[in-house]
C-alpha cells in the first residue's frame, strides 16, 4: 500500500461504506427511535430489493480485489524464495492477511443473511467486524514502528482512527441500540476513509510538505524542522476532517429529521426542551 493508488483505493472502499452507515443510521434513528438497532450493515431500499445487499458485495468484492492484487499481482506469485517466504513482499502477505479478514467479513454477514446455514445475530456480526479491524490495527501498528519521521506519523493518526472503529463496533454488540454507538461507528469509519486519502495526497500526491520528498519508498525532510511543519500540518488535516464530517452529520440529521422523522422523535425533543 505504499502507493497513492495503494491508500486511495482502501480509503474509496471505507469512506463509501463509512457514508452510508452514517446516513442509514440517522434515517433508520428518525424513522423510529424507539425500536432502533445497532447494524454492521445497512440494506439499499427500492429497486425491488436487487440492491439489498449491495454494502456487503462492496464490502467483500472490493476487498477479495484488493486481496489479489496484493496477493497474486504485486507479488508476481513468487511466494518462497529459497523454501522461505519471499522477503521482498513481505509487506504483500501483511496486507493480504488484513484484506482476507475484511473479505470474511462480507461473506459471513452475506451468508448470514442469504442463507440458513450460519444465522447470526447483529451483536455477533460486530465482533467479527471488530476482529477484522484488530487485524488492520496490529498491521499499521507495526507499519508505524517501522515507519520513521512523516510516514510514520501519518501511520499514527491512522492506527488510532483504526482504534476508534474497534471500539465503536465492540460497543454496538454490547449496546445493541444505542444510537450513538452506531453513528460513531459510521463516522471513523468514514474518517478511516478520508485519513488514507489524506495520507495519499499528502505522501504520494501533491501535498508534499515543503522540505520533504519522496525518495525510493521512503519520505525524508531536511531540514529537521521541515518534518516537524508536517506533523503540525497532520495535525491541522485531521482536525478539518473532523469538524467537516461532524458538519455533514448535522446537515443529514437535519435534513433526515425533517423529511423521515416521525411523531415519536418530536415527542422525545419536546420532552427533552421542556
Amino acid at each position: 500500500m505504499g502507493s497513492f493508488k495503494g491508500h486511495a483505493l482502501p480509503g474509496t472502499l471505507f469512506l463509501m461504506v463509512g457514508v452510508w452507515n452514517i446516513w442509514s443510521s440517522v434515517v433508520r434513528y428518525v424513522s423510529n427511535p424507539k425500536s432502533f438497532e445497532v447494524r454492521v450493515w445497512n440494506p439499499v431500499p427500492g429497486f425491488d430489493g436487487k440492491l439489498k445487499y449491495l454494502e456487503l458485495y462492496v464490502v467483500a468484492v472490493g476487498a477479495f480485489i484488493d486481496l489479489c492484487i496484493e496477493l497474486l499481482y504485486s507479488t508476481h506469485l513468487k511466494f518462497f524464495v529459497n523454501g522461505v517466504l519471499n522477503p521482498s513482499h513481505l509487506n504483500d502477505f501483511e496486507h493480504s492477511g488484513m484484506l482476507l479478514m475484511f473479505f470474511l467479513l462480507g461473506a459471513i454477514a452475506l451468508l448470514s443473511e442469504k442463507t440458513s446455514f450460519l444465522s447470526l445475530p447483529q451483536g455477533a456480526l460486530c465482533l467479527i467486524a471488530a476482529a477484522a479491524f484488530c487485524a488492520e490495527y496490529l498491521l499499521f501498528y507495526f507499519h508505524s514502528t517501522t515507519h520513521k519521521g512523516l510516514e510514520g506519523y501519518y501511520h499514527l493518526v491512522l492506527v488510532l482512527l483504526i482504534g476508534l472503529c474497534i471500539l465503536t463496533t465492540v460497543a454496538g454488540a454490547l449496546l445493541p441500540n444505542s444510537f450513538p454507538v452506531d453513528l460513531c461507528s459510521g463516522i471513523a469509519i468514514t474518517l478511516q476513509g478520508l485519513w488514507f486519502y489524506q495520507t495519499a495526497f499528502t505522501l504520494y500526491g501533491p501535498m508534499m510538505p515543503d522540505g520533504c520528498r519522496l525518495k525510493g519508498n521512503e519520505i525524508y525532510c531536511h531540514p529537521t524542522d521541515s518534518e516537524v511543519r508536517g506533523e503540525l500540518l497532520a495535525n491541522f488535516q485531521l482536525f478539518s476532517l473532523v469538524l467537516g464530517v461532524l458538519v455533514a452529520v448535522v446537515g443529514s440529521y437535519g435534513f433526515a429529521a425533517s423529511r423521515y422523522g416521525n411523531s415519536d422523535l418530536r415527542g422525545m425533543h419536546s420532552v427533552q426542551d421542556g
